[in-house]
């Protein structure tokens, strides 16, 4: 049993010709389309007040320009409310996907594929495309994305003596450094301990759970067990912590409450210092290289249409204003949305410059697994991870059942 003072751890843009029927593929822009038959509903899991008010305000000025009616509707559970629309043969015509659900709902042809009506869809990042795209088709688009980066409590850093040149760049620096900040009740750096952060450093290692079509299970290969190793030294020495284990439910109250000096995390941990901990000095900077290479993941939503939606046409017209670039970068203002455009990229990072690390990550991430049903292999992999937490588990043993897992959940 390990012990130790702090816990272990496609599409390509619309050419041609306009056809009377398809107003909104071709055109002058969103502000062309007429008014449908009834209103538009969009569905929407909000991160709080400032997010649902934006998406009203948004739904508000396009149904000034468009004459068509759209009624916001933020989720209580997204995924329940979804399940029963698209049960009931009446879901709402826009909404929030997430790549875990994506491929399930477009396979299910609960989806409309639009991404071809987008004149100017190879703006958005690839990476984030790729999550979206089932069969060589463009079904949605981002609506914007968060990757993870390095985020450290500068105050701490200070105290310890170190300064920009020590901003780690490999995994050897930065165990150095969380070592060199570990000190009584405090981790030099903590992670949540799931299978995102987990699979972060599987990435840098040159490994992931899928392979590049996400048709094979790859749980099990040398280099997720380089990544879970490296972890798993860090949590026995005590200078690693998953944030639970240093009673804290998130990197940014880890961070917040002193309880860690350095912490990976998404760009959502912005609003949380600006809520729960502002006086916290703070800065995030790119993850370090591991053995792999530069690597992170990628978060993301997408604006869904549903297959069953009565006015396409509108949809996809309203879902054309709200990832235009000017309401993109309202968004980003408004609550702090990261734009998916690459055309905002240099916009981004002048205007928010404490996420321009985050923003840089898109570059070299990957996204979420989009496979049906693998979410149950994740959370298995999530327990496991908990596991090796707790000294109960080891790395290997925890992937070899990662891969038949997964296995099982590909129909291999």
């Amino acid at each position: 049993m390990r012990s130790h003072p702090v816990g272990r751890v496609g599409a390509a843009a619309a050419a041609g010709t306009c056809l009377a029927l398809l107003l909104t593929a071709c055109g002058s822009g969103y502000g062309d389309t007429p008014e449908g038959d009834g209103a538009l509903t969009v569905l929407f899991g909000s991160s709080g007040e400032a997010e649902t008010a934006a998406v009203k305000a948004a739904l508000a000025a396009w149904s000034e320009e468009s004459g068509v009616p759209a009624e916001a509707i933020p989720a209580q559970d997204l995924v329940q409310q979804l399940r029963q629309g698209f049960a009931g043969g009446d879901p709402a015509d826009v909404f929030y996907v997430s790549p875990d659900l994506f491929q399930q709902y477009a396979e299910g042809g609960s989806l409309y594929p639009y991404g071809d009506q987008i004149e100017d869809v190879d703006d958005f990042y690839p990476a984030l495309r790729d999550s979206y795209t089932y069969e060589d088709e463009l079904y949605c688009v981002p609506k914007d994305y968060n990757t993870h980066a390095l985020v450290i409590n500068t105050d701490l850093w200070e105290e310890a003596g170190l300064g920009d040149d020590d901003i780690p760049t490999s995994w050897e620096e930065l165990a150095e450094t969380a070592e060199q900040l570990t000190e009584g009740d405090r981790v030099g750096f903590a992670l949540n301990g799931d299978y995102n952060s987990a699979g972060t450093f599987m990435l840098q290692a040159g490994g992931w759970f899928v392979n590049d079509d996400n048709t094979e299970a790859t749980g099990d290969t040398p280099e997720n067990l380089a990544a879970l190793d490296y972890l798993t030294t860090g949590l026995d020495e005590g200078y690693f912590s998953f944030v639970k284990d240093i009673d804290a439910q998130s990197g940014s109250e880890a961070l917040g409450r002193g309880r860690a000096a350095m912490v990976m995390d998404g760009g959502w941990v912005t609003g949380a210092f600006d809520n729960d901990y502002p006086e916290l000095n703070w800065r995030a900077v790119e993850l370090p290289e591991g053995p792999g290479g530069q690597a992170t993941t990628v978060f993301s939503n997408c604006w869904g249409i549903a297959e069953a939606s009565g006015d396409h046409e509108a949809a996809v017209d309203l879902v054309r204003y709200l990832t235009s670039p000017e309401q993109q970068q309202a968004f980003a203002e408004d609550f702090g949305a990261v734009p998916p455009r690459e055309s905002l990229a240099d916009w981004t990072a002048e205007t928010f410059p404490e996420k321009a690390a985050f923003a840089a990550g898109v570059d070299y991430a990957r996204g979420q697994v989009p496979v049906p049903g693998f979410m149950s292999v994740l959370n298995e992999f999530t327990t496991g991870m908990q596991g090796v937490a707790a000294g109960s588990a080891e790395p290997a043993d925890v992937l070899a059942q990662l891969q038949r897992d997964g296995e099982e959940a590909l129909g291999e």
